[in-house]
């Protein structure tokens, strides 16, 4: 799909500098879900053509990340994905987990200290390092929230399966513009709101076969059913085979726009979308006097940072005390620059 033309079905008001807050619908997803809130509003319809759209979304995640869709599970959140892995974790395991990692792959770890699980942290920079036959799971973010620091995936799952650890990763701020491989996580969670431009409430969960031999699905319900329509009254349990046992039953609206917008990232490649947005995200790190980064996320300490853009009305966002611009796919140099005179 040719870029330019792509670009075109975005229609952000200038300066929205903060896809990693959440990202923008394309044409095609905002359609969809004008026509289907439109359905619901007259009651001119039933609801599984809504519905559809979960299997459509599904396989097209599945696609994204070179997995199987069987594999694949849904829910709102990815802390609830990975609730589920630290509920079910043996007394005694010990997770290695990134001081500055996100809380939705760190609190769900921590509430289970209470029955015996272990969690560390260390700076992403030495998570290598602390990788050792003491870890049971090596839990982190592909690329930190707060900072945009990109984390080096297949040495990570090579170093975690050296020594025997289950490897679990958040690709939350990283998938959208950044292409990766399922099979370098046993588990791999992605909330799809930020550079997916998906509705909030969709998330994806890609659970390794081996993995299912013993998460517990603490989360069955009827969606998670073998046949959903079959599931809906009493016993017995009849959970489906593969990741759609972990189903969470889905907000219908937000997977009607879900689907169109993964299907629109796929056709245009998440490669190109990637070296779209680093290019922008160089300009503004060079304006900067900023060394270069493999990454569209850029902090930044700078005094007045926040009020100097809210000034200009560039929305940005403040993390962890600084300056967190963020450029995505309907961004221009045009916002770079405006984003660069405000704060020179």
């Amino acid at each position: 799909m040719d870029l330019d033309a792509a670009r075109a079905l975005w229609e952000p008001d200038p300066g929205w500098l903060n896809t990693a807050s959440y990202g923008l619908p394309p044409a095609p997803a905002w359609d969809e879900l004008q026509a289907a809130l439109t359905t619901w509003r007259h009651g001119r319809g039933s609801w599984e053509p809504w519905d559809a759209s979960v299997g459509r979304a599904r396989e097209a995640f599945a696609r994204i990340v070179g997995a199987d869709a069987h594999d694949v599970a849904i829910a709102a959140t990815a802390a609830e994905l990975v609730g589920l892995v630290a509920a079910s974790l043996p007394a005694g395991s010990r997770v290695l987990v990134p001081d500055i990692e996100f809380t939705s792959n760190l609190f769900p770890w921590a509430a289970q200290q209470d029955r015996g699980i272990e969690v560390v942290t260390v700076p992403p920079h030495r998570m290598l390092e602390a990788i050792d036959d003491r870890v049971t799971v090596v839990a982190y973010s592909a690329v930190q929230s707060a900072t945009g620091e990109v984390a080096d995936v297949p040495a990570i799952a090579a170093a975690a399966r050296a020594h025997g650890a289950l490897v679990v990763v958040d690709a939350t701020q990283a998938l959208g513009w950044l292409a990766l491989d399922a099979a370098d996580a046993d588990v791999l969670v992605c909330a799809a709101y930020k550079w997916l431009m998906c509705p909030r409430g969709t998330a994806f969960g890609v659970f390794a076969p081996h993995v299912r031999e013993w998460v517990r699905p603490n989360n069955a319900n009827w969606y998670a059913g073998a046949d959903v329509h079959d599931s809906y009254y009493g016993p017995p349990l009849r959970l489906a085979a593969g990741a759609r046992r972990y189903d969470l039953s889905p907000a219908w609206f937000s997977w009607v726009g879900a689907a169109p917008a993964l299907e629109l990232v796929e056709r245009i490649g998440v490669s190109r979308i990637g070296a779209y947005d680093l290019a922008l995200a160089g300009r503004f790190r060079a304006g900067l006097g900023l060394a270069p980064s493999h990454s569209p996320i850029v902090s930044a300490r700078i005094d007045g940072a926040a009020e100097r853009l809210a000034r200009a009305g560039i929305r940005a966002a403040t993390r962890a005390g600084g300056l967190r611009a963020s450029f995505h796919l309907y961004n221009t140099e045009a916002d770079v620059d405006a984003a660069l005179e405000a704060l020179a």
